[in-house]
């Protein structure tokens, strides 16, 4: 397998958000395959309150770091938040400030790929990333108010 920065090699990135009511205790989660659809990282993010298109966006921009710290150069996100897809794409403008940081944010970690192409898929084209949202719910939506962490980030692989 080449290196990630090579040409040609088109990088996979799955995310997804999970809010348990909207607004609600929510996760985010991204999973990174290499051009073989091997796993090479996934990573997830309990987020604490937040509504389902914020949980999306930081999906996103988990992804995004994920891939940039791995070097990949070329890739291709796979979400199935259609809201969020048009609006990278910039089919769909982002009326909402709270949302529009997120969206900026996005726009400048593109700055670290040659390319970046946003794909819808079904919600059951997207379960791996959306178990990663939802154990990070999970893991933190257990924890009782006196334990309650910060919102924080797990990493595997």
């Amino acid at each position: 397998m080449s290196p990630p920065g090579s040409p040609g090699e088109r990088y996979i990135v799955y995310t997804d958000g999970a809010a348990r009511g909207n607004p609600g205790p929510a996760g985010a989660g991204a999973l990174l395959l290499d051009p073989d659809g091997n796993r090479v990282a996934e990573v997830s993010e309990y987020l604490g309150r937040a509504t389902n298109n914020v949980a999306e966006y930081r999906a996103l921009l988990l992804g995004l770091e994920c891939a940039r710290d791995q070097d990949v150069r070329d890739l291709e996100v796979r979400a199935d938040s259609e809201l969020l897809v048009k609006q990278m794409r910039g089919e769909y403008r982002v009326r909402k400030p709270h949302l529009r940081e997120l969206w900026e944010r996005a726009r400048q970690l593109e700055g670290s790929f040659r390319r970046v192409e946003y794909v819808h898929v079904r919600r059951e084209s997207n379960r791996d990333a959306d178990a990663l949202a939802n154990r990070a719910v999970d893991a933190g939506s257990s924890l009782t108010d006196v334990q309650k962490a910060p919102p924080g980030r797990t990493k595997s692989l």
